[in-house]
């Protein structure tokens, strides 16, 4: 399960007339451990300007992300899914949070809901926000490591241990 870190950034960056301005971005990494998201937006962040500084971390608790092609904007829905307990007999509420990309609220309202289509226990999409997220890094697993040259089969080890014996 994905473990989803919002990291913001501050730099400065000329304008248009010549003065620095202060920018202020955030950004969504999936990362182990605070440190690690802080690592990763460190090497994930191209703002064409060589200094940055990371200013805050905060978890984002996120039941779901869909990323579509098309889409400029992030926009974080709550969706409440109505459950019946069985026990007790009582309506009850689980509450989720998504992240979704889109150009639009309409658009993202539509993504939710045909994403939501196949489900039975009946839903609510009660708040759909804008976000000031500019861009997600998902986790990617890297290739395996490469093995050093002078490392050799455990078969080989072994066979020549035999041997020796």
């Amino acid at each position: 399960m994905a473990s989803w870190y919002l990291g913001k950034i501050r730099y400065q960056k000329e304008d248009e007339n010549g003065r620095l301005k202060t920018t202020n971005e955030a950004y969504l990494v999936d990362a182990l451990t605070y440190t690690e998201a802080e690592a990763r937006l460190y090497s994930q962040i191209v703002t064409g300007v060589q200094e940055f500084t990371v200013t805050a971390i905060t978890r984002m608790r996120l039941a779901d992300l869909l990323s579509y092609e098309e889409g400029e904007k992030w926009f974080k829905a709550k969706v409440i899914f109505y459950s019946i307990d069985e026990k007790s007999g009582k309506e009850k509420k689980v509450v989720n949070y998504i992240l979704l990309n889109a150009e639009d609220i309409t658009q993202a309202l539509e993504r939710i809901t045909e994403s939501q289509r196949s489900m039975i226990v009946p839903y609510e999409t009660t708040d759909l926000n804008l976000t000031p997220i500019l861009d997600v890094f998902p986790y990617v697993a890297d290739e395996a490591p490469a093995v050093p040259a002078n490392f050799r089969p455990l078969s080989e080890v072994r066979a020549e241990q035999t041997e020796n014996a």
